[in-house]
């Protein structure tokens, strides 16, 4: 079992930046892909962005891309989405989520631990 508690979110203008942190428990972090999910209201949740097990690669959606940096230390258990030029449509509750092995996809279906999720209001 994997805890996962997000941290960081809050209210912030457009053009603006907010760091997301990912503190995990339970077993070991380096052994489980990252993956970062938001729902906006009155959506389904999508992917955002993903970092594999060891932190080499990094892959983000189109809407992410350029703007967003994942990161992790797995020395302190925990996983990072750094988002900067925050636009209004950016608003929505972020989730945290972890796949056992080296990486975890672009689909929820395919993570095994979630987090209950931070939100993120972008005022314009």
């Amino acid at each position: 079992q994997v805890q996962l508690v997000e941290s960081g979110g809050g209210l912030v203008q457009a053009g603006g930046s907010l760091r997301l942190s990912c503190a995990a428990s339970g077993r070991t972090f380096s052994n489980y892909a990252i993956g970062w999910f938001r729902q906006a209201p009155g959506k389904e949740r999508e992917f955002v962005a993903g970092i594999t097990w060891r932190g080499t690669t990094t892959y983000y959606a189109d809407s992410a891309k350029g703007r967003f940096t994942i990161s992790r230390d797995n020395a302190k258990n925990t996983g990072y989405l750094q988002m900067n030029s925050l636009k209004p449509e950016d608003t929505a509750v972020y989730y945290c989520a972890a796949k056992w092995g080296p990486v975890g996809g672009t689909s929820e279906d395919a993570m095994d631990y979630w987090g209950k999720g931070t939100l993120v209001t972008v005022s314009s």
